[in-house]
């Protein structure tokens, strides 16, 4: 009996070292872009759909939905003081607030026009006075700007805990 637990306790040792030594993140071919480099949780863009399409989704959705989405689009702004958040053109002249997971990682100011990818989840929120205030002023408006956010605002958001940024 003494020998089997020894046996034992040997392959539980060896198990733990093994365990240690994979690597922690993916590196399977179909996760490795070259087009791409990324941000935060690196995942696969190819079933990515298009800014467009996810408007008609955020259109579909009530306020207490959530949806595990994956959707491009291109950057119109970042938060100037530590790129914390940013937004993607939607269309119809709509966008969608993007903020990262735990706050796990910022965006570069230079992303601003560039097309990125996005993985997480969408909801509409309900945005308030102060929230839009707080956003505005982290965006660089004016007081004359910030003071003008007098309303609650429906808002298409996403919490993002990947970004592709394209080459």
């Amino acid at each position: 009996m003494k020998q089997f637990n020894i046996l034992i306790m040997t392959f539980m040792v060896f198990s733990a070292c093994l365990a240690q030594n994979k690597p922690s993140v993916p590196t399977s071919p179909a996760l490795i872009n070259e087009s791409y480099d990324y941000i935060g949780t690196q995942f696969d863009d190819s079933d990515a759909i298009s800014s467009g399409q996810m408007l008609g989704n955020y259109e579909k959705m009530a306020k207490t939905d959530t949806l595990a989405s994956r959707f491009s689009g291109l950057v119109t702004e970042v938060c100037v003081a530590k790129g914390c958040w940013m937004k993607l053109k939607l269309g119809n002249g709509k966008e969608s607030m993007v903020k990262f997971k735990d706050y796990g990682f910022f965006v570069p100011q230079e992303l601003v026009g560039k097309e990125v990818v996005v993985n997480g989840l969408a909801y509409v929120e309900e945005m308030s006075v102060g929230d839009q205030r707080h956003f505005a002023r982290d965006a660089g408006k004016s007081e004359e700007e910030v003071a003008a956010i007098i309303m609650v605002e429906k808002k298409y958001a996403f919490e993002a805990d990947g970004v592709l940024i394209k080459k």
